[in-house]
């Protein structure tokens, strides 16, 4: 689409927006940014350390600098990741002049914000003195580099050329090249196309109308592959890792996040059987969920626990070759219309903490148009939400319900919590790729609308307010790619990656809302009408910064493990 007035193409005629030996300085910038989270760490490690040992008593005593520290230790490995990628890129011959400008731009921000505030929150900033940090020992992010692309990085023109270029490629999948092999590339094509064609153009009335996700849209996933997609290939699945997930679930939220999110359920289901299930179970298991014959759903949240999992009081008791399942869960997903349940509960009636837990691959029917839950035992209601709609969110009530004894995953009691960690790092690599995908809706959205929306004679997007957001959005949306991609890759090489995964989510979420919000604020009064696509993506954004650890939560698991572990 040509641009109709001269003002953003003359803000983005200036092609020497880029400063010169771009990777150099920024190499030379990150040094200053580590040199600032080591001596973070060092400072906040001597505040809650007692014994040798990291105190959670402590931790939540300082936990605003604690906290602090995790969003500072993750805009570091943000700015490693981005580096990291971009040399990878100059390495392909692929570091072109968008690719340039978008780690300029995130450079010159996050360096910024972590000398100056980094929001953790809308109205929760941390600055280095909130870290314990004096004056000189906060110097030691101040370089010539750091300076430099702080000032002159995310100018104007870097800015405005950053949107022109986008313009330019409208229609592409990607306002970027990601740095993935031409394999996974393919894998993006076809599922952009899937969400194009056949997500996009009715998620909006799915969610006005509150409806689930048709089945034949399920169907259709399952035949793409969706569900098996991790599940190795003697089990039915497709054997791929959670690079190539990421890149799925990416591209279905772009259309819309309840159908990103459906394969979420059998990802944390496969992932329990896999680490956790007998021969037996992964036999019976893993190739029925791999086809959709089995839809699952993850019942893990009672009312009075929320993220304390190891206070739950559901409580399965052994009668004969059954289990009966007798308390209450909330905020359980995709409910009605699963077959299966992966189900948390208390099997040692004497231990209160996560010690006595067990979990078990319960059998249930699917819900049928008279009533959500026909087994006995089982009772539920759906609880209405603002978004994240196409599942629908319920609590379930257990009484007297029964669970035969060889569906005990592992058919070991006590493994329940255990069980439940080892799905933390899919799960939360899962839900930062979502929330990449939410992010690219907003972006795309708002940036179709800025172009076409006139005011005062021209488009919104030739504005420097409403050109600034969009370019943010794409800068963002690369940094938690990236960031998102760098912990798939370390899952799929077996490293424990539980620190960069909550990373990915932690930033991930923030800048999905961040997006959702601006967007909104770029259609003005008519994104706050339902009838516009945004007003939905600004509801699905709220609930990445909740689910799967809230970000409170989040930032305690990767403060306990920076100040652990020195990383």
């Amino acid at each position: 689409m040509a641009l109709d007035t001269p003002s953003l193409a003359a803000r983005a005629e200036d092609t020497s927006a880029i400063l010169p030996n771009l990777i150099d300085i920024c190499a030379e910038a990150l040094d200053g940014a580590e040199a600032l989270l080591t001596e973070a760490r060092s400072v906040l490690r001597d505040k809650v350390t007692a014994k040798d040992r990291v105190s959670g008593k402590m931790l939540e005593a300082h936990q605003q600098a604690t906290h602090g520290l995790a969003w500072t230790a993750t805009y570091v490995e943000a700015l490693r990741q981005m580096l990291s990628w971009a040399r990878r890129q100059e390495a392909d011959g692929k570091l072109g002049e968008l690719e340039q400008l978008l780690l300029q731009v995130a450079f010159g921000e996050y360096l910024a914000q972590l000398r100056g505030g980094i929001p953790m929150s809308q109205g929760e900033m941390v600055r280095p003195q909130d870290l314990g940090l004096s004056f000189d020992q906060a110097r030691v992010l101040v370089n010539d580099a750091t300076e430099k692309l702080v000032v002159d990085g995310p100018s104007d023109g870097a800015k405005a050329r950053i949107v022109a270029l986008m313009i330019e490629r409208a229609g592409a999948a990607t306002y970027g090249d990601c740095g993935l092999d031409d394999d996974f590339e393919m894998i993006r094509e076809q599922f952009w196309r899937f969400s194009q064609d056949r997500v996009l153009p009715d998620a909006h009335e799915w969610h006005l109308k509150d409806e689930l996700i048709p089945m034949e849209i399920v169907q259709e996933m399952a035949e793409l592959g969706v569900f098996g997609l991790t599940i190795p290939e003697e089990f039915g699945g497709a054997g791929l890792g959670k690079t190539a997930m990421c890149v799925v679930s990416e591209e279905l939220s772009r259309g819309y996040i309840g159908v990103g999110s459906l394969g979420t359920r059998s990802e944390i289901a496969a992932e329990l059987i896999l680490c956790g299930g007998s021969d037996e179970q992964k036999a019976e298991f893993l190739p029925k969920l791999a086809s959709a014959e089995i839809l699952p759903t993850a019942v893990f949240t009672e009312p009075n626990t929320g993220s304390d999992l190891g206070a739950l009081r559901t409580r399965g008791e052994r009668d004969g070759d059954d289990y009966v399942i007798t308390g209450n869960k909330t905020w359980i997903t995709h409910a009605a219309r699963a077959d299966m349940m992966t189900l948390l509960v208390r099997t040692d009636p004497n231990t209160t903490d996560w010690r006595g837990l067990s979990m078990f691959l319960a059998p249930k029917a699917r819900g049928t148009e008279e009533t959500d839950f026909p087994d006995e035992g089982i009772s539920g209601g759906e609880i209405e939400v603002l978004g994240y709609r196409g599942m629908k969110e319920y609590e379930l009530g257990f009484d007297g319900y029964r669970v035969p004894a060889k569906n005990l995953l592992g058919e070991t009691e006590g493994m329940g919590f255990k069980h439940l960690m080892q799905t933390f790092e899919s799960a939360r690599i899962q839900t930062a790729a979502r929330a990449v995908g939410v992010a690219q809706s907003a972006l795309d959205i708002s940036l179709q609308y800025a172009q076409e929306r006139q005011q005062f004679g021209k488009s919104l997007v030739n504005f420097p307010r409403v050109y600034s957001k969009i370019a943010m959005m794409a800068v963002e949306i690369m940094v938690a790619r990236q960031l998102t991609y760098f912990s798939a890759r370390e899952k799929d090489a077996d490293r424990r990656c539980d620190l960069e995964a909550g990373m990915a989510k932690l930033l991930g979420a923030r800048i999905a809302w961040a997006a959702a919000d601006n967007g909104l604020q770029i259609h003005g009064g008519n994104g706050f009408a339902l009838e516009y696509p945004i007003s939905r993506v600004l509801c699905d954004a709220r609930i990445l910064n909740i689910f799967e650890g809230a970000a409170e939560i989040q930032a305690q698991v990767i403060a306990r493990r920076v100040l652990e572990t020195g990383n």
